[in-house]
């Protein structure tokens, strides 16, 4: 008798616990504050995943444009969203230079504005004078063949004629200020033909 009782309690136990199973509701898990989830049918997948434009990390949509120095800027000096400014490719575009800026390059142990260049230092020149409160620096760098002092003197020289040019085109000189940096801040560090190309150069940094 006392095993049939037992044999019928466990069953309604067992009964019970089921029932209050089913009836229970599928529990979900929240996402990190901040974020929201992609429906599955909107990844393609089964699963759920952080929207990223909720994030504003480097590299990731919904970060904000930068200025020269690399902080929040006014959105005067935009960056593109996503742009890896440690890249190949944007060292290349930008060297050190403001992004509103082009930089200029130069001949071997040379300081004179080729033709090549005249249009960059035009669009630079414009910009300039569209934004009248904008003050830069010219720096001007050489690659690394050459003594130290000679590089510093070649810099200068080219910068000074990069200022100069901009002048003819009716930048106000008080705007503009020049430093040389000769072979000791080289942008690429190879040791080949491309590299000592790009170090021959004269960046234009708003301030």
């Amino acid at each position: 008798m006392n095993s049939r009782l037992t044999s019928i309690l466990v069953t309604t136990t067992l009964v019970s616990s089921l029932i209050l199973l089913s009836s229970c509701s599928k529990k979900t898990i929240a996402p990190p504050e901040g974020t929201e989830l992609k429906s599955a049918s909107s990844t393609g997948t089964n699963l759920d995943y952080p929207n990223a434009s909720s994030y504003s990390e480097s590299g990731i949509a919904g970060e904000e444009s930068m200025d020269s120095t690399g902080g929040p800027g006014s959105g005067n000096l935009s960056i593109n969203n996503g742009a890896d400014q440690q890249s190949f490719e944007y060292r290349r575009t930008y060297g050190r230079s403001s992004t509103v800026f082009g930089p200029v390059y130069y001949e071997f142990d040379q300081a004179g504005i080729s033709s090549e260049m005249a249009p960059i230092l035009s669009s630079n020149a414009s910009y300039m004078k569209d934004n009248p409160n904008t003050a830069i620096v010219i720096e001007g760098n050489c690659d690394e063949r050459g003594t130290n002092e000679y590089n510093l003197a070649l810099g200068e020289r080219r910068a000074i004629n990069a200022k100069e040019y901009m002048i003819n085109l009716g930048v106000d000189p008080m705007r503009i200020r020049t430093v040389s940096y000769g072979e000791e801040r080289p942008l690429f560090t190879g040791q080949d033909d491309l590299d000592w190309s790009l170090n021959r150069r004269a960046d234009f940094i708003a301030e």
